[in-house]
């Protein structure tokens, strides 16, 4: 995690002091169009939260199925004259990415165009557009998309190998630069280079945490497979992750695993009874929910970049908390209590492994890919 990102997220912690009882609003179960609505209304009343509120607000529109109204946020936070935004590239990949949505190729090409020219060095920003290339099936250009977007984030002449990616400040959106740029290629029919060589050392090291074979990165793109995936959609990536899942439970029963570093994270539903319950833990998680699942992914981040090797996400439960807690002899509302408890969900198996795949289901349950979700560079 760069050190951008842990200053945001102390910002936001600091805001979050007085202005949580304002957006608690936008948690409530209301629709994706209020609550995008909510959320442009708590931009204007709160300045200083305005792009993380313009945000969310862009991103429930488009869950709402209005891509136009996610367009025109993204231009408001692009606008300087309306104070701009802190990470202006990032938004900028997010406004091209919609312009695709809406099938306005001209004026996304243009954009991505404009995007180029101003050799930007956030690597979450050249992956959206990159990404954008990729699934309109432009394979070719989406690997000069990749390719450059390495070269300006590590900068001309840093050699690529797993160590400078892995030491690099967005560690995290470069990596994922770097193995897409490696499935692409591979899509391609291109040889292996030294930076796919780099690629497939950075997927073992991610994968060399989880029980069993390692899946060589080859494989996971290999372009039968991924055109298998494209044709039959969700379902087929689903049951791929199911077979997995089973494979690594089988291998479980039979060995044990190594620990896990686990973070608890509290369901919707959990997290309200979580403080009706037990007023204490708002200290330690605050009381927004969306802010807990953002807060959630920064700290596996963190734990990643200070080289943790085995992360796994806890499905936390208020019943659950509570048993452990009555047969450990502790108390629920103590840190202590609630580390021990998401270590007994590792050691059972019941800790999901992070990351997910990035076009795979997100951890945090919402029916997205996790690229969209709790794992887009907005998050940091």
């Amino acid at each position: 995690m760069s050190s951008k990102s842990r200053d945001t997220g102390k910002k936001k912690a600091r805001k979050n002091k007085r202005v949580p009882a304002a957006r608690a609003a936008v948690s409530r179960p209301v629709t994706l169009a209020r609550s995008a609505e909510d959320c442009e209304r708590l931009a204007e009343r709160h300045p200083e939260e305005r792009e993380e509120l313009l945000m969310e607000a862009a991103d429930a529109w488009r869950d709402a199925g209005e891509p136009e109204r996610a367009l025109a946020v993204y231009e408001r936070l692009l606008d300087r004259g309306e104070g701009g935004s802190e990470r202006y590239d990032l938004v900028d990949a997010f406004r091209i990415s919609a312009l695709w949505d809406l099938q306005r190729l001209e004026e996304a090409r243009a954009g991505a165009a404009a995007f180029r020219t101003r050799h930007p060095r956030d690597a979450g920003a050249w992956m959206f557009v990159a990404e954008c290339f990729e699934e309109a099936e432009e394979t070719a250009t989406a690997a000069e998309w990749y390719t450059a977007g390495v070269t300006h984030v590590l900068g001309a002449g840093t050699p690529v190998t797993a160590d400078t990616v892995e030491e690099h400040p967005d560690s995290f959106d470069l990596e994922t630069l770097v193995i897409g740029r490696h499935r692409v290629r591979r899509l391609l029919g291109a040889p292996h280079d030294d930076w796919d060589e780099a690629a497939d050392e950075l997927h073992v090291r991610r994968a060399s945490s989880l029980p069993g074979r390692v899946r060589p990165l080859d494989e996971m793109h290999d372009p039968i497979r991924l055109r298998r995936l494209r044709k039959e959609g969700p379902e087929a990536l689903e049951a791929e992750i199911r077979e997995l899942t089973e494979a690594l439970e089988e291998e479980r029963a039979v060995r044990t695993g190594p620990p896990r570093a686990c973070v608890l994270f509290w369901p919707a539903e959990e997290f309200t009874l979580l403080l009706q319950r037990r007023p204490k833990a708002a200290e330690a998680y605050g009381d927004d929910h969306a802010a807990h699942l953002r807060q959630v992914e920064r700290s596996l981040r963190q734990l990643s970049d200070e080289g943790a090797p085995h992360l796994a996400v806890g499905r936390a439960t208020v019943a659950g908390l509570q048993a452990h807690a009555e047969a450990d002899g502790g108390s629920p509302d103590t840190s202590a209590t609630r580390s021990a408890y998401a270590a007994e969900l590792a050691r059972r198996g019941q800790a999901t492994a992070w990351p997910p795949p990035r076009n795979g289901p997100c951890w945090c349950g919402s029916d997205r890919k996790y690229k969209k979700c709790c794992g887009s560079p907005a998050v940091n």
